[in-house]
């Protein structure tokens, strides 16, 4: 389920450029990076996309003190303290939310769209989604209210395309994940509270 293929459909570019560019397409051009962009079975560079909107994010919030309340094992302050939040979001944190994201989506997508793609597809979707939430690591709740919902449209734009299915029935099947990942995960539930 996590392979990383060679030669993925739609010639997908590894890497460094290869995230860039697919970052930038995703933000501007999404139904045709949805459409040629994701992979049956090629969850890998999706998840890495992933993961690293969330580890930057997270650098945001360790920069700025804006983290949730930590368990008590973690220390006060300092360069452990990081590091422990970084990696227990990069190997942890984020790909369990993508993966119990899309198991929510997939539930979704089984009542809805019968010739709908396959979970790794839908894991795809959903990191790729997050590509705005990069500017989510801005301590500013209205650009994060923003980075978040631009995200679940993303998503649900996302979901109509590559699952063959109409924007009422992706918003459908995406509100529950989007909520998840965008209004709980990247803060966009938090931030509209700070706003009203």
């Amino acid at each position: 389920m996590t392979t990383w293929v060679a030669e993925p459909e739609g010639g997908r570019a590894r890497g460094p450029r290869g995230l860039a560019r697919a970052w930038a397409e995703v933000v501007l051009r999404p139904r045709r990076f949805f459409r040629n962009g994701v992979a049956p079975a090629d969850q890998a560079p999706g998840l890495v996309f992933g993961v690293l909107i969330a580890l930057v994010v997270a650098v945001g919030r360790l920069v700025s003190g804006d983290l949730p309340e930590l368990p008590p094992f973690v220390p006060e302050a300092g360069v452990l303290r990081g590091l422990l939040v970084l990696l227990t979001v990069g190997l942890f944190l984020a790909p369990a939310t993508f993966h119990l994201a899309a198991a929510l989506e997939t539930l979704g997508l089984v009542l809805l769209a019968p010739d709908r793609g396959g979970v790794s597809e839908t894991v795809q979707l959903i990191a790729y989604s997050t590509a705005p939430c990069l500017f989510a690591a801005v301590p500013w709740p209205p650009l994060r209210i923003g980075c978040c919902l631009y995200g679940a449209g993303l998503l649900v734009v996302g979901t109509a395309v590559r699952h063959d299915t109409s924007l009422l029935r992706a918003v459908l099947a995406a509100a529950l994940p989007a909520a998840f990942v965008f209004g709980y995960a990247f803060g966009g539930f938090s931030a509209a509270g700070l706003v009203s």
